[in-house]
């Protein structure tokens, strides 16, 4: 594309052929004020705040920068006399259209009008009637569910049919877009639809506010690059919009892609799958996701975090800070109608919690509710003693309730927790701002899906199953794969640490010998007997066995099997027997030891 020159305020400026006069002054960074313009929609002039004065062969005149192109050889002044004139008379009007709109004071005052002199429209009056959100519903989301109706003084924004409530002709889809860009905060989306608008909630900061359709999923994400949820991206719904590609200056962008299979081939498989949090939402006792202030740690978490959706203040839903806290350790696990297993970092994490709570709200009371503390790691018991002569207050005991229901005036407009004191055997109530709940480490949901796929087995807890819990805590009973971490079992993070380094060590050397040894008890198939019934196959953990429907015979994969004996009992023609196990070797071990 070819280059234009021209001159802006005294400054010659380089242009891209096509570029407007407004787009050029923002490129070297010379401020012309607009309400109307917006750079992924076209420029509509409606405003004339963007006005600039042109000079050519000693006369000038005024016109909208937003949509005069940039020619060559173009004089342009941003702010002559009759420039500020205008914007100022302008200002001044649409201060007496919206007296109250904090955007249209600060831009009057900015050309020295502090009151005008018209006389003033409706004091709730928000809309300057620039058009942007007719513009972005028709241009960039594709169903023009609002636009402008009537004309002259009656010329306002409207949907179709006025505001209907019958769902079935209310085209908008409530995303949102025009609300966005609407430079005055004058459209609200329940005043346009019937339907309720969705927000996206942030999964990395757990509900506590949302994200957009394109997001980093998490910072240090591997890779770190944004990505784009299909089932919410408005392009995918209408087939429009792409703003975000058009703008992207990487042209990293592109909607056609299609998720893809890739088959690599490896030596050893470390499978580090994580954990799901425990939803304490169905213990309904204690109030989460019925109580505004009833959070889980993870929460928390976010909560104190000082890149976190409240910058790292501790707040309550109204955004106070809360005066009196409970912390409930063992939700979901140690408990018998959920998970019976400790997960084994709550109440360190617990805590952690009471000191950060002491720390960023000095006067806040922290109550510990649990049923033992089992601080057992390097440290941690010193860590306990330092957090109970912090003040903090523990209570040995279940809490059977967590309710809004006041019995005295100390309880009212607070969450009362109901517990049992096992140190006082006594039942007490426990009046404060925020409960926060210590929940469970637990499977995947994936997980058993994951075990099939990779032919590993389960403990009774839905973890994956180590091959030994003391001699081999990071291999499986399939060679070449490992489990680390909590998808093994729950653990803190040193824990997980160095059982990660472990299988790291283990896979290495796997690759460094260039080779794996087998069992060498394992199955054979004699296949003279073999009546190709395929039991074996159905019932082989391993799959170590095919079928060959040459032969109609079933085969032994040699580096699969691992001798477990339930092919050779399952046989009904006895074609299957262990190498190294057969009968006439254990009838020859027992007369070895009779005689």
């Amino acid at each position: 594309m070819s280059e234009i020159t021209l001159e802006i305020d005294g400054r010659e400026v380089k242009a891209e052929e096509g570029m407007t006069v407004l787009e050029t002054a923002k490129s070297v960074g010379i401020d012309i004020p607009t309400l109307c313009y917006h750079p992924a929609l076209s420029p509509f002039g409606a405003c004339r705040m963007c006005s600039v004065e042109l000079v050519s062969r000693g006369r000038s005149r005024i016109v909208t920068s937003c949509n005069y192109p940039a020619e060559e050889g173009l004089v342009v002044n941003t702010k002559s006399p009759d420039v500020i004139e205008i914007r100022k008379i302008i200002s001044e009007l649409l201060l007496a259209r919206c007296p109250n709109v904090k955007v249209i004071q600060d831009l009057a005052r900015e050309y020295g009008v502090e009151k005008p002199r018209f006389k003033l429209g409706k004091e709730d009056e928000k809309c300057i009637l620039c058009g942007l959100c007719a513009r972005i519903c028709e241009e960039r989301i594709g169903v023009s569910a609002i636009n402008f109706v009537s004309r002259g003084v009656d010329r306002k924004v409207e949907t179709p049919f006025q505001g209907t409530l019958d769902i079935n002709l209310d085209v908008c889809l409530a995303c949102g877009a025009c609300a966005f860009v609407c430079p005055t905060g004058a459209i609200k989306l329940e005043d346009i639809t019937a339907r309720k608008p969705m927000p996206i909630f942030s999964e990395f900061d757990v509900g506590l506010q949302s994200r957009a359709p394109v997001y980093v999923p998490f910072p240090q994400a591997v890779p770190n690059v944004p990505v784009i949820d299909r089932e919410k991206c408005v392009h995918f719904a209408t087939n429009r919009c792409k703003i975000c590609e058009e703008f992207c200056s990487a042209k990293a962008i592109d909607f056609e892609q299609e998720d893809e299979i890739v088959e690599v081939e490896v030596g050893a498989i470390i499978l580090a799958t994580g954990y799901d949090a425990f939803d304490p939402s169905v213990i309904t006792q204690y109030g989460y996701g019925r109580y505004d202030n009833v959070i889980t740690a993870l929460q928390l978490e976010r909560m104190c975090n000082a890149s976190g959706p409240t910058w790292g203040k501790i707040m309550l839903k109204d955004g106070s800070q809360p005066k009196s806290v409970a912390i409930i350790h063992c939700v979901g696990s140690r408990d018998k109608n959920y998970h019976e297993y400790c997960s084994q970092v709550c109440c360190m994490y617990s805590l952690k919690y009471s000191h950060l709570i002491k720390e960023k709200v000095g006067d806040a009371e922290v109550y510990q509710f649990y049923i033992d503390m089992r601080c057992f790691s390097k440290g941690f018991e010193e860590f306990y003693e330092r957090v109970s002569n912090e003040g903090v207050n523990f209570i040995r005991g279940k809490v059977g309730e967590v309710t809004d229901r006041a019995i005295s005036d100390e309880e009212r407009g607070k969450l009362v927790v109901v517990a049992e004191d096992t140190l006082l055997g006594a039942i007490i109530r426990v009046p404060v701002d925020m409960v926060v709940l210590s929940t469970a480490l637990e499977p995947r949901s994936d997980a058993e899906t994951v075990a099939r796929l990779f032919n590993i087995s389960r403990s009774a807890d839905g973890f994956f199953l180590e091959r030994h819990p003391k001699l081999d805590p990071v291999a499986t009973t399939t060679d070449g794969i490992f489990v680390v971490g909590c998808s093994q079992g729950p653990k803190d993070i040193p824990a997980t640490v160095a059982q990660a380094s472990a299988a790291a060590a283990r896979a290495l050397a796997m690759i460094s010998w260039g080779s794996v040894e087998i069992e060498a008890a394992i199955a054979a198939i004699d296949e003279e007997l073999c009546s190709g019934c395929r039991i074996c196959e159905l019932l082989c953990p391993f799959k170590a066995i095919s079928f060959d429907e040459e032969k109609k015979v079933s085969l032994i994969n040699e580096a699969l099997c691992k001798g477990c004996g339930v092919c050779v009992a399952a046989c009904p023609s006895g074609a299957i027997s262990g190498k190294h196990f057969t009968t006439e070797q254990i009838m020859a071990e027992v007369e070895g030891i009779l005689v």
